[in-house]
């Protein structure tokens, strides 16, 4: 790997990675228990139907200051303490009010979103969302001061946090109530709140973390609240938001819109329960991008200081695509295994997987490519871009997924970020060449396709056997890479001890 700058970078996603992946798969370990209570797909449909409100209104109450704030924190000319303050105050003015505002006008809400059944749900999600959103940028401030270990453990103990109680609420609670009503707990523990308690293990969850966070990275601070820099970093942002927001609707279009397009409402949460529990198994995918994101922010912009040296980004680029399609090969390989986690009542859609899991690595693509208008401040090109991509999801869900059900999610997902990736870096070689290495880009790709097609092609019924026979393309996979751009030696750890060996 190039330079000490991409073992730096490697390090960095790989500390990330232990919150975000490791996180993330004992957060998953709670799909199986959910898809197992919940046995009617309608009601999993519900659950993601409010997550996907609530990725949207993150977006919009984080108004893109995440990037604003490494932007101008990483300029010469600001105050870093000054800057941290201001955006702090601005997210928490505007969380505040978001919270208000949803507990003022919660019935004409629920009637918008078409969920009047249960408001609860709705109110305790906008209390989850506005804490999100106002702790992004003391999450930033770790990351700025390359605190990444604190950053893990704190996203940590959130899933720990969330599993614990959830677990409390969907199982022990349950089966006290029901060998032991005299309990203690049964006066607290209602059956009738079902998936109800989802969202009450994220809400205590969320506190939680805000209380362990607050001494971390407010300890030294002092409150200063300059509106001049303010209006600059939202004219910086603004364009993001614009950018999230269409981004966001790309990737939970599907949750946004199927209680709308079908006139069935049950067909639609069931639909959308299916679908979403298929799609979780994309997730290491996804997982994986947000660790590198995580790293390569931070990473770019203290890299922009530089001379403009360009290499840095094309070997990132790279070298997560290359990963990626590991990651890829390995879920698809032994598919027949990791579909065991969802029930038997939503594995009909598990074909939609390998669609979606390309969709999603096209995404990390893009996500990389959008180094250059970050760094240039042509961030406009994002939301132009992100804009695009959301009416080409919205499009093709609400004319295609009538006709041929969830399937027609997962190739919107995958058409609309193989456009956003094709236009972006035609435009991007206009304004801030960077030399990618298309050719071996393009090799692996291709490499990765015919792997998986000989692999999964022919019919064993021998499950060992079956997974043998696609063990061993994966292992030529991972032989290749690491012949042609990932020599032992330059892996940290590793490459000690080759130089230890060496000098014997």
């Amino acid at each position: 790997m190039a330079g000490s700058g991409m073992k730096s970078l490697a390090k960095d996603t790989a500390i990330y990675g232990l919150s975000s992946i490791v996180g993330r798969l004992l957060n998953y370990c709670l799909v199986p228990l959910h898809v197992y209570i919940f046995t009617n797909p309608a009601e999993y449909g519900q659950v993601n139907y409010i997550q996907g409100f609530t990725a949207l209104f993150f977006v919009l109450l984080t108004y893109g200051m995440e990037t604003g704030f490494f932007r101008f924190m990483n300029k010469q000319d600001e105050n870093p303490l000054r800057v941290y303050s201001t955006s702090l105050i601005s997210l928490g003015a505007t969380s505040l009010l978001f919270i208000l505002l949803c507990f003022s006008f919660i019935n004409p809400i629920s009637e918008w979103m078409q969920y009047t059944e249960h408001k609860e749900h709705i109110t305790m999600m906008s209390i989850v969302v506005a804490l999100d959103a106002f702790m992004v940028i003391p999450f930033a401030y770790l990351r700025y001061q390359k605190r990444p270990l604190r950053f893990a453990a704190l996203k940590l103990v959130f899933i720990f946090s969330n599993i614990l109680f959830t677990v409390l609420f969907l199982v022990i609670c349950p089966w006290l109530s029901k060998n032991y009503p005299d309990f203690i707990l049964n006066p607290f523990y209602h059956q009738s709140i079902g998936i109800g308690y989802i969202f009450l293990a994220n809400l205590i969850s969320t506190l939680i973390v805000l209380l362990l966070l607050i001494p971390n990275t407010m300890k030294h601070l002092r409150f200063q609240f300059d509106i001049n820099l303010l209006k600059r970093i939202l004219k910086y942002s603004f364009p993001l938001l614009i950018l999230g927001l269409a981004g966001v609707i790309n990737q939970a279009v599907a949750q946004l819109t199927y209680p709308f397009i079908f006139d069935n409402k049950e067909e639609a949460f069931s639909q959308l329960g299916i679908y979403s529990a298929c799609i979780k198994i994309t997730v290491i995918i996804t997982m994986f991008t947000q660790a590198f994101r995580y790293a390569y922010e931070p990473f770019f912009f203290s890299k922009n200081k530089e001379d403009g040296n360009t290499k840095p980004y094309a070997d990132a680029m790279k070298y997560f695509i290359i990963f990626a399609l590991l990651v890829f090969l390995g879920v698809m390989f032994y598919i027949d295994i990791i579909k065991h986690i969802i029930s038997e009542n939503y594995t009909v859609g598990i074909f939609i997987v390998p669609i979606a899991m390309m969709g999603e690595i096209l995404f990390g693509v893009y996500f990389n490519l959008s180094v250059w208008y970050k760094l240039t401040d042509k961030t406009k090109y994002g939301a132009y871009f992100s804009i695009l991509g959301c009416l080409i999801q919205v499009v093709m869900n609400i004319v295609l997924v009538p006709i041929y059900g969830y399937v027609a999610s997962a190739w919107a997902t995958f058409v609309c970020n193989l456009i956003l990736v094709i236009i972006s870096y035609i435009i991007g070689q206009k304004y801030y060449p960077i030399k990618y290495d298309i050719k071996n880009i393009l090799f692996y790709f291709i490499l990765a396709i015919v792997f998986y097609a000989v692999a999964m092609y022919p019919t064993i019924d021998n499950e060992l056997l079956r997974l043998t026979y696609r063990t061993v393309f994966l292992v030529i996979f991972t032989a290749i890479i690491i012949k042609k751009d990932l020599p032992l030696t330059e892996i940290p750890y590793l490459n000690r001890f080759f130089s230890k060996k060496k000098t014997k």
